[in-house]
């Protein structure tokens, strides 16, 4: 059986099919080629991540494909209930990027509260002839230590971002119209452990509470964050979406950082990705990355073998 990796997958993963018995195929196929690709070369599995969908014309096109499988959380590139109705299996890796998404978040809010991301645009223009001058406008940051995060969605990710936040000494809360309640367990390098109990609150307390506040949810049809949601928020707060793009509204974004109501932002996803608006881009308060959450090898070593074993599991 064939198993066209689309989008890439780890070495790991492949070894873990090819053991299998499948042959993998790692050949980049455009977009409007995939459908041909599958049925010419007799495709059973096509495995994607974030740049290919598969969407109803090519699960109509393909009657031969047996599995389409999403190295990652999000399935909103893929028609999944139709696939299904076809019987055809779908599958993801919901676990296996958790701690490097919520290692991505507190990139992004270390870097607000020290100013890295704007500090590395003018170091290179100004270290050597505006030092103090650069030093002055920096020196006001502060410590994550101590502060409230607020955290939209506590799932999987959620939860890897609260164990660290917690590790770290701050207050986290959530909101969540799903969980009634999580365990969270922050485990220590010798066997240690602790673990606390969250409990979800409403979204508009969370709003009023956080000092900073992380999202972690699914696509959604409209914005869960606009210009009503960041009135509600404390004077000076930051926002991190490391989740999906179209989840905030980018303009409402923009005008309550000109304005200084969000101190800062760090976005690795845009509503228009993957040519994010050059407002977004350029502005001095915000921290950037490409849509790079779950890209960690680790992460990507757990997303191949995981995916390769529902492959087996499913297909032998």
């Amino acid at each position: 059986m064939k198993v066209l990796a689309n989008d890439g997958i780890s070495k790991s993963g492949i070894l873990a099919l090819e053991k299998g018995g499948f042959e993998v195929i790692t050949t980049k196929v455009a977009q409007e080629q995939v459908a041909n690709f599958v049925n010419e070369n007799n495709v059973d599995v096509v495995l994607v991540r974030s740049a290919t969908k598969v969407r109803k014309d090519i699960i109509d096109a393909c009657p031969g494909l047996k599995i389409i499988g999403r190295g990652g959380v999000g399935m909103d590139n893929i028609d999944v209930d139709y696939a299904k109705s076809k019987g055809v299996h779908v599958i993801n890796t919901p676990a296996s990027s958790s701690e490097s998404v919520a290692e991505l978040v507190f990139g992004h809010l270390l870097s607000g509260v020290r100013f890295l991301h704007d500090s590395n645009r003018n170091m290179p223009l100004e270290g050597d002839s505006n030092f103090d001058g650069l030093k002055k406008a920096y020196a006001n940051g502060i410590e994550l230590r101590g502060k409230t995060l607020g955290i939209v969605g506590i799932g999987r990710i959620g939860q890897a971002t609260a164990k660290m936040a917690l590790g770290l000494g701050m207050k986290v809360i959530a909101a969540d119209g799903f969980i009634p309640s999580v365990d969270v367990k922050v485990a220590f390098f010798d066997g240690q452990s602790i673990t606390t109990t969250i409990v979800p609150q409403s979204f508009e307390s969370l709003l009023k509470e956080s000092d900073f506040i992380t999202l972690h949810v699914p696509a959604q049809n409209g914005y869960i964050i606009s210009e009503k949601e960041f009135e509600i928020m404390k004077d000076g707060v930051g926002i991190v979406n490391c989740a999906r793009g179209g989840v905030i509204d980018e303009v409402a974004l923009v005008k309550a950082l000109d304005s200084g109501k969000v101190a800062f932002a760090g976005l690795d996803v845009f509503e228009s990705e993957p040519k994010p608006e050059m407002a977004i881009l350029m502005h001095p308060k915000i921290s950037l990355t490409p849509h790079i959450g779950a890209a960690t090898g680790e992460a990507q070593d757990r997303i191949g073998t995981e995916l390769a074993s529902q492959i087996i599991t499913l297909l032998s």
